[in-house]
């Protein structure tokens, strides 16, 4: 009776110590995985170096920023669009990008690619020298 209850105290500790281990193992990948995209958002080289090759898109008003940086991915623009949706959040640039067509190339960095498309357009006005 002894050794069933040795036994089943040797399993019970054991497969703590595996589940203790199993945690600790996801924890530090989880951890690498995390650190290893936080520094991607900030050092994420061009797809391409200079001169790259231009590559035309287009952003309608219903796309959502998160749908944008798949549209770049899809492109070859960029590696990942949910790094590239990251670093928009992250940067000043985050609801500001406005509709339209764009000629971006593969050796723009992530904040260049956000510069373009949140410019405004330019709005001509002609200045006759009268007032209203």
């Amino acid at each position: 009776m002894n050794v069933n209850k040795l036994v089943f105290k040797f399993v019970s500790v054991s497969f703590s110590i595996l589940v203790i281990l199993l945690v600790i193992v996801g924890l530090i990948k989880l951890g690498t995985y995390c650190y290893e995209f936080g520094y991607r958002v900030f050092t994420e080289p061009p797809i391409d170096g200079e001169p790259g090759r231009d590559v035309v898109l287009q952003i309608t008003d219903d796309m959502s920023e998160h749908e944008i940086g798949g549209l770049l991915e899809d492109k070859g623009l960029v590696r990942d669009g949910t790094l590239f949706f990251a670093q928009l959040k992250l940067s000043a640039y985050s609801g500001k990008l406005v509709p339209g067509i764009y000629t971006l190339n593969t050796s723009m960095e992530a904040k260049d690619m956000m510069v373009v498309m949140a410019a405004q357009p330019d709005t001509e006005t002609e200045d006759t020298g009268e007032e209203p």
